[in-house]
Order: structure tokens, then sequence, then C-alpha cells
């Protein structure tokens, strides 16, 4: 097997999604103008991007014993993504949420399964040596006891923790504060950094974000771009005006790139266009293994908007 330079670890959903104009109620129903069946998740759909991108990669997650997770399973694959250490369930598929798009403006919705976090990879299933191979870790949050051990071990052997954390208002709780201390670049949502930190203002909220241990902070902000923190330089990288088709996982593809451009060794500018660029495609496809882009792809886009 080739060696893995990325590996995910939290979850890989499956995403039952229905763009409609107007949402059913239980007076009306609606019609459904497209369906697509497609894997989902921040950690699951970051490596399939980056493997689309050319990345070498890896994702660990947990699986049902049915035909939908016959289904998850081939989501990964598809993508030549490593599932070696994926740990099996004896019982159905549980992670699934239906996502309802928004026909005019390609906004979302989410109906996960009540259950769909409740058995989630646990320490005792983690393989140290097949994580301290790969250069990079991304963790989603959604095994936090197994994503601390292997941040842990990570850390250890020196390689390159990334933590992507949902957009968030609510109280920050303590396994994340743990967690930021092992952790080299946080990737988070809209309000991530302010609720961990008490700060009002973005950019302060990021520099007191990097004293919990990162030594980057990048906020992503959807329409409006994203701000990258570094002890050393602060800016905002615009996104890019495409025509939006569907937004799940937009920043979760970001998440991915970003990694992708980091592996390049390129300067941090370079690394958010890249990503926002990646992210911006993504946006004008509905669903399918087609939807990330190629690495070529996402080249001839910058080419053609260098003058932005």
């Amino acid at each position: 097997m080739e060696r893995l330079q990325i590996i995910g670890l939290g979850l890989r959903c499956l995403d039952i999604v229905m763009t409609c104009t107007d949402m059913p109620t239980w007076e009306k129903g609606g019609l459904v103008q497209a369906f697509a069946l497609q894997g989902g998740g921040p950690a699951g759909t970051a490596m399939a991007a980056a493997a689309r991108l050319g990345a070498a990669t890896g994702f660990i997650g947990t699986l049902g014993n049915d035909d939908l997770a016959d289904i998850k399973r081939r989501s990964l694959t598809a993508y030549g993504i490593d599932i070696s250490r994926m740990v099996q369930r004896p019982f159905p598929e549980h992670q699934i949420a239906c996502v309802y798009v928004q026909a005019e403006t390609g906004e979302r919705g989410f109906a996960p399964l009540a259950d769909e976090l409740a058995h989630p990879v646990a320490p005792d299933e983690l393989d140290r040596a097949y994580l301290t191979a790969a250069d990079y870790l991304l963790l989603d949050g959604y095994c936090p006891a197994a994503g601390l051990q292997a941040a842990r071990w990570m850390k250890a052997a020196g390689k390159t923790v990334v933590v992507d954390m949902e957009k968030t208002a609510a109280r920050v709780p303590d396994w994340v504060r743990e967690l930021m201390a092992l952790t080299d670049s946080v990737i988070c949502g809209e309000g991530l950094s302010r609720a961990f930190t008490g700060e009002s203002e973005i950019v302060a909220s990021g520099r007191a974000l990097l004293q919990a241990g990162p030594r980057l902070v990048v906020e992503t902000l959807g329409a409006l771009g994203s701000h990258t923190i570094t002890p050393t330089e602060t800016f905002h990288t615009p996104a890019f005006t495409v025509p939006v088709v569907n937004t799940t996982g937009a920043g979760d593809v970001f998440h991915g790139a970003y990694i992708v451009g980091l592996r390049h060794g390129w300067d941090l500018k370079r690394v958010a266009r890249f990503a926002s660029a990646v992210s911006a495609l993504t946006c004008t496809r509905l669903a399918g293994p087609e939807r990330f882009p190629t690495f070529a792809e996402v080249e001839a886009f910058l080419h053609a908007h260098q003058h932005d």
C-alpha cells in the first residue's frame, strides 16, 4: 500500500440530498427537483476532496453491517481512500442525514438520524503505527476520546494535527480545550474561536486561540471568505463568486484542500486561495464523485481568475 500522507478520523455519513424550492410541511408536501445519495461528514468529505487533488489519504470511522454500509464504503473507496482501519459495528448503518438544498441559493438544511453519533470510534480501536506513518491527521470532533488519543500519538511522533471544528456559538467542552494544546492548525467555522476565547472580534479571538496551542487559525465564513491568523500575520481571503448549485460540504472540502496546500509547502495566502477555489468549484456541482475538482481543474480556475 502507498504510504498515506493524510488520515482523517471522524464522521463519514450518507447524505440523502434533495433539491427543492419549498420545504414540505405537515400541511403541504413539495416537489424535489433533484436527488442524490452521496457520502458526507466533515473528515470523510475532506479526505475525498484531498484524494481528488492527488493526495494519498486514509479514513478512520465506523461502518454498519447492511447494504447502506456498503454504499458508504464505496463512497470512500471510489476516491482511492484507504479504509483498512475502519471499524464495523454489528448493526445497520446509522450515520445518515437528509440534506435539503434550496434550489435558488444552494443553501442547505440538515436532518440527521437521532443516533448518528451514538457509537464513535473508541481509543482502543485505533492503530498507532498506522496513524503515525502519515504526515497529517485531520480530526473533526466526532470521535472525542479517540481523537485525543490519536492527537497525542501524532504529537509525540512529530507529525501535524489539524482540527476541523463546526460553526458554533455554544460552550466549548473541556475535551476541545485539551485538544487545542495538541493541535498545530485549527480550521473552524464562524464562532468557534469566539466561543473558545470569549473575544468578540474575529482577529482578536483568533490570536487568543493561538495562545491555547495552535500555530495557525483559519476561520471560514462561507460566501464572505476566510480569515487566517498566525503569530506573525493576519489576512482575509475573499470567496470566489460562482453559480451555486449545492453548498453542502463546502467547508469540509476547504479543509481537505487546505492540507493539500500545506503539504506543497506554499505560503499561506496561496494555500487559502487554493482551498477557496476548490470549495467554490464544489459548490457549482450537485453530487457524484466528480463533484470535487481535480488539481488540474483548480489550477485552470485560478488561472482564469488571476486578476480577481
